[in-house]
C-alpha cells in the first residue's frame, strides 16, 4: 500500500507520475511537467494518483482555520 501525500506537511515529500513531477513544501505544493492520461488501466493509475495529491491539499486548505488571502506580497 502506498503512503498517503501529506499536502503542506514537510517539504520533502514528492512523487512522479509520468512526467508529472509533484513536490511537497510547507507552504507550496509544485505541480510541474505533463501527464498524459491515456483511456486504460495506466491512464486511470496516474489520473487517481494526480487526484490524490489534488484531494490532499484541497483538504488540507479547507482545514486551516487561518488561512491568509495570500502568501505573496
Amino acid at each position: 500500500m502506498q503512503q498517503p501525500f501529506m499536502a503542506y506537511e514537510n517539504d520533502t515529500d514528492g512523487f512522479t507520475t509520468g512526467n508529472l513531477k509533484i513536490t511537497n513544501g510547507f507552504d507550496t505544493i509544485r505541480v510541474e511537467g505533463t501527464l498524459e492520461i491515456t483511456k486504460d488501466r495506466a491512464g486511470l493509475e496516474a489520473a487517481l494518483k494526480l487526484k490524490r495529491a489534488v484531494d490532499a491539499a484541497i483538504d488540507a486548505l479547507k482545514r486551516d482555520r487561518n488561512l491568509p488571502e495570500s502568501i505573496r506580497d
